[in-house]
Formats: structure tokens, sequence, C-alpha cells
């Protein structure tokens, strides 16, 4: 099959490709520079330039193959609305160009969608502007228009040089000399390593179902205190409680993440794709990390 992935030089698509090719897939990836257009043809991936705000390169990239898995997204958390009205346009492009066709298109999204529980495959997106995604919402109305669509949900997606929210996490307990977590609350974020992720979208892909909903979770959930511990030890910092209503002046953007339960369970997935992640655990990597470097 022939595989249009945006955010091919990234950190999940980078992994993506590779995981792709090996299985007999080729692969036409978004580069936006000389130096990911390089390890894209390295990789053995044909190279299509572009940004994600040029939706023609999008347009034709997705024209030019036999499916298309959406893994690109600015995370830039100080301009999240801007990002998620971005992803959404970009969406509609590729869907625009899929329409009436049986090509799949994956989007990616994530699991933030319950309160007080682990959220599972059957749970709606979230349509709070504050830190919902709103491509999750825009796959759903694709496929309204006859758009094969399917999403699968992303937790903290790790290994020791990156880990999703929690990246930032680090940097605010290097800059403030602490590393805090909310009240006493046992609030958990779900986690994988992000070769396990990629190889989620690759199977997502090979038995694709229109609609379906897969998260990617490897771990249910990792309360967020553990995670300030390791990150404190490792910082050789202080772990601090801090309470809810400082969480905003303490953690900035983050404050908006860091009480939330991001638990999520992954059982339906594991059972339809038949996934059996197998990578390092989240508070392993964040032992094993390069804290000099990071």
């Amino acid at each position: 099959m022939r595989v249009f992935v945006t955010g091919a030089t990234g950190f999940i698509g980078s992994r993506i490709v590779p995981e792709l090719i090996s299985a007999g897939h080729q692969v036409l990836g978004l580069a936006r520079s000389d130096a990911g257009a390089a390890a894209l043809a390295a990789a053995g991936a044909e190279v299509r330039r572009g940004e994600l705000e040029d939706m023609e390169s999008l347009c034709s990239g997705a024209a030019a193959a036999d499916a298309v898995l959406h893994v690109a997204f600015r995370h830039d958390w100080t301009r999240f609305a801007e990002n998620c009205e971005l992803d959404k346009r970009a969406i509609e492009a590729i869907g625009a160009v899929l329409q009436g066709s049986s090509r799949p298109f994956i989007v990616t999204s994530g699991v933030g969608v319950a309160e007080g529980r682990a959220a599972t495959e059957d749970d709606p997106p979230l349509s709070s502007p504050n830190y919902a995604r709103v491509s999750e919402g825009t796959a759903l109305g694709l496929m309204e228009r006859g758009v094969q669509t399917a999403v699968v949900r992303l937790p903290q997606v790790h290994d020791t040089v990156k880990q999703g929210l929690i990246t930032p996490l680090v940097a605010i307990a290097r800059a403030k000399g602490v590393s805090a977590y909310i009240g006493d609350r046992q609030n958990r974020w779900s986690a994988a390593h992000v070769t396990d992720v990629a190889r989620l979208y690759r199977l997502a892909l090979e038995k694709f179902t229109a609609g379906a909903r897969y998260h990617a979770v490897a771990e249910e959930g990792v309360p967020l205190k553990e995670i300030a511990t390791t990150i404190g030890r490792s910082l050789n910092v202080p772990v601090v409680s801090i309470a809810p209503e400082q969480a905003q002046e303490h953690f900035g953007f983050l404050g908006l993440f860091v009480g939330r339960n991001l638990a999520a369970s992954s059982a339906q997935t594991r059972a339809r794709l038949g996934w059996n992640p197998t990578g390092p655990d989240l508070l392993t990597d964040l032992r094993n990390m390069n804290y000099a470097q990071a």
C-alpha cells in the first residue's frame, strides 16, 4: 500500500515510517526542511515537500496515496486553539481529496475524553475548547461525507528523549527548582512507548475499520505523583504538592492538564488489532533519560 504520512519526520512519524516500510508498504512522507527530507529519503521513503499550512501539498500527497496517516500537529501549547484550527483545516483538505473513495484516512487525537475514570474507546470526544483537540470531531464529520476515517488516540508517548506533556513538566521542574504535582489527588496519565505506538498505526491501517477508535495505551494510568517523584529524584530537586488554585501560576499552560485524569483503557484496541505493547514503561524511560541534555 502507498501511504501518505503527515508528520513523517516528527517524534512519532519518524518511527511509523520504518515500521510501514519494513512491512512492505511504500511511504510518501511530508517534510518541511532539507534535513527532514534527507532523513525520509535515507529511511527509504519518497519525500513530499511542504508545510502543514500548505493545503496544496497535503492534497497532492493524499491524491497520490492509497491511504493517509495524519500524525502532524504543531505542539506549541501556548497557541493551542490556533494549532487546533490549523489541524482542522488540514484534515478537511485531505478529506476532500479522499471523499467518495474507499481509501483509509487515519486521524490522530488524544485519550483525555473521560473524567474520574479510565476512558474507553466507546467514549465520544470532548468538546471543551480549553484542552480538547478538534481532530476527532472533524474526522466524524468527514465520515458523514463519505470519507473512510478512523482515529488513533494517543496517551503520553515516550522514549528516553521525549514524553509528551511530561517533557515540558521536566523543563518546569528544572526552572522552578521543584518537581510538583497537584494536591493529594491520584490523577493518572496513560502512556505508551513510541515503538509500540508506531506498530499500532500500522495495524490500524492493515486492519482498517471505518469509524473505529483505537487507544495506543500500554499503561492505563501512571500516577502523576509518581511521575513528579521520578523527575525530582533525577533532577535532585524537592518534590512538592501544589494546591489546585496555584496550578496555573506554577505550571503555566500545563495547568490546564496537570490536574486532569488522563487514564485510558486499551482493552478493545488490543482485542481488535492483536496489539501487544512490549516497550519500556514510562517511569523506566524517565529514570534512564539524560537530564543534562533534556
